[in-house]
């Protein structure tokens, strides 16, 4: 099975590599930071500051080696060739009307926003202004129309 591997505009890879440069740097410094404080309360089998640090240190290292995998694996989207297109893709802001009349404002994302995988990103993707889509939600099916796109 081949790798699924993530779309990203240059400012969603920015935005990762950003975080993975904080998260490397200032924020593994305090977890070691702390501890060693913790460690210095005496006997660790019973320490509590001790144990919390640790496993605040494992959610980081863990969050450090989930960001360098999805920058690594990642591919960058050609933002002219998608802001030449009159489809969606991913970075598009898409303005949609739903069958009862509300309106909303999406992103597709796959940092923050709506994913391109999810039921609503998956129905979006390579749809044009004034197409209708039906999304395929958990909580049932929902029709919708585009009513304007960008980037």
């Amino acid at each position: 099975m081949a790798e699924r591997r993530d779309q990203l505009t240059r400012a969603q890879k920015e935005h990762l590599e950003a975080e993975l440069a904080e998260l490397e740097g200032p924020r593994r410094a305090e977890a070691i930071q702390a501890i060693a404080t913790a460690r210095a309360f005496g006997d660790l089998s019973e320490n509590f500051e001790y144990h919390s640090a640790k496993n605040e240190q494992g959610l980081l290292e863990r969050r450090i080696t989930m960001l360098r995998a999805r920058i690594e694996t990642s591919e960058l989207i050609d933002e002219g060739a998608a802001a030449a297109s009159s489809t969606i893709t991913v970075g598009s802001k898409v303005e949609l009307e739903d069958e009862h009349g509300e309106r909303m404002s999406v992103e597709i994302s796959s940092v923050g926003g709506v994913s391109p995988e999810s039921p609503l990103g998956a129905a979006l993707l390579g749809r044009s202004v004034g197409d209708e889509v039906e999304v395929a939600a958990p909580r049932g099916k929902w029709r919708a129309r585009v009513l304007a796109t960008g980037r």
